[in-house]
């Protein structure tokens, strides 16, 4: 390992986070040249010359369509991101965004602030039975992806006396288990859309989501629901949206990302990209993918990669090596085989893989000289070594 790490910023990280990293084995900072890794927000990296010094990529929130990720597994380049560290934040958005729509506050707010005049309580009360709206108990929300976020929307709403549907098809046995027993379970997007009163997206932009919600899932939706998109903004098709508000299918459509279409179309409200965008949660995520980062530099241990298999072992030794590997037979043998070769006992040894991309990490009870390192890479199929000597 070298003496020093660079990392490089690409945005403004909470310092929480950045002072994870010892000065004494860490450059950190937006200046920092030739560096092992980079930390990130919301840069948008598919356009950036990236160093090829680059060894790991650190995004401090869920989503990573900000970064070239294919591009980045083929170089053998984890991408981490922050999974559930800003959870709450966005549930209280959503939260918020529910109270929105059912007691009809944007409307409501820019009818009062439009008022004029000595008789303004008698404005207010001839208006007001225009924005009447319903309570939140009673009524059924439905929840497309039950990850962090949507597991926290659904705890919380069933506090407030609601029902809940969920749908997700790749829910994992943690996320599973952590749903609160109240859930009712939809067999399908279009089952849940016919249940539910609000539908809230809490599902990552890959090409099975993009336009999840357009016309034809659109008719399924109950007249007059409160559509709420606090995910990604190509999962909703704006156009079938804006043709649902005009026809009266749906009451209102309440987003985190305004653009071009949606402005000044009726029953759309359109917040600023709020979602993570709290103290806690930007601390949160800040600190947690630094963990990450500074976990894989320093002892190759890979956790919330969206690109890599997760990895963590404990050291054993103070000689590890981390190998980044195409994911084909025979490969553990032939690093076997180096190892055995170059005289070089493996104390522990583990191996996962994702995809066309596997990860060995190895302990070994000695050095591993130089050659043996270029032996591993000369492997067909083998993208990176690194040897990760502990000072």
């Amino acid at each position: 390992m070298p003496d020093k790490f660079g990392i490089l910023t690409l945005n403004s990280i909470s310092s929480l986070g950045l002072e994870r990293f010892p000065s004494s084995r860490y450059d950190v900072g937006s200046k920092v040249s030739s560096p092992d890794a980079i930390l990130l927000r919301s840069f948008k990296m598919h356009d950036m010359a990236i160093p090829e010094s680059v060894i790991a990529i650190g995004r401090a929130g869920a989503g990573t369509n900000n970064i070239p990720v294919k591009n980045m597994t083929e170089k053998g380049i984890p991408v981490f991101n922050t999974p559930g560290a800003n959870a709450n934040a966005v549930k209280e958005l959503v939260l918020a965004a529910m109270l929105m729509g059912a007691r009809n506050l944007i409307p409501a707010i820019q009818f009062a602030g439009n008022l004029k005049g000595e008789d303004i309580s008698k404005q207010v009360e001839e208006g007001k039975k225009a924005y009447a709206g319903f309570e939140l108990p009673g009524h059924t929300l439905g929840i497309i992806g039950l990850g962090a976020i949507g597991r926290l929307v659904a705890d919380s709403a069933i506090r407030l006396g609601m029902k809940v549907t969920g749908y997700d098809p790749e829910i994992t046995v943690d996320a599973a288990w952590s749903l609160p027993s109240q859930v009712v379970r939809a067999h399908s997007v279009e089952a849940l859309l016919k249940a539910s009163d609000f539908v809230s997206l809490h599902v990552p932009l890959v090409d099975s989501t993009r336009n999840l919600i357009d016309e034809k899932r659109i008719a399924s939706m109950k007249k007059g629901s409160i559509l709420l998109n606090f995910a990604r903004e190509g999962i909703v098709d704006e156009d079938a949206v804006i043709d649902a508000l005009e026809s009266k299918k749906i009451k209102c459509y309440i987003c985190d990302f305004p653009s071009s279409k949606l402005m000044g179309k009726e029953g759309v409200v359109a917040l600023p990209h709020l979602g993570a965008s709290t103290r806690e949660a930007e601390d949160n995520c800040a600190v947690m993918v630094s963990d990450q980062v500074m976990d894989y530099l320093e002892n190759g241990n890979i956790l919330n990669s969206v690109n890599f298999p997760n990895m963590e072992m404990p050291r054993e030794s103070r000689y590890r090596v981390a190998i980044v590997n195409a994911n084909v037979p025979n490969m553990l043998g032939q690093i076997s085989t180096a190892f055995a070769e170059g005289g070089i006992n493996i104390h522990n040894m583990a191996n996962k893989s994702r995809g066309e991309i596997a990860y060995t990490l190895a302990d070994i009870d000695s050095p591993a000289p130089s050659s043996v390192i270029e032996k591993i890479a000369s492997i067909p199929g083998v993208v990176r070594v690194r040897d990760l000597t502990a000072k």
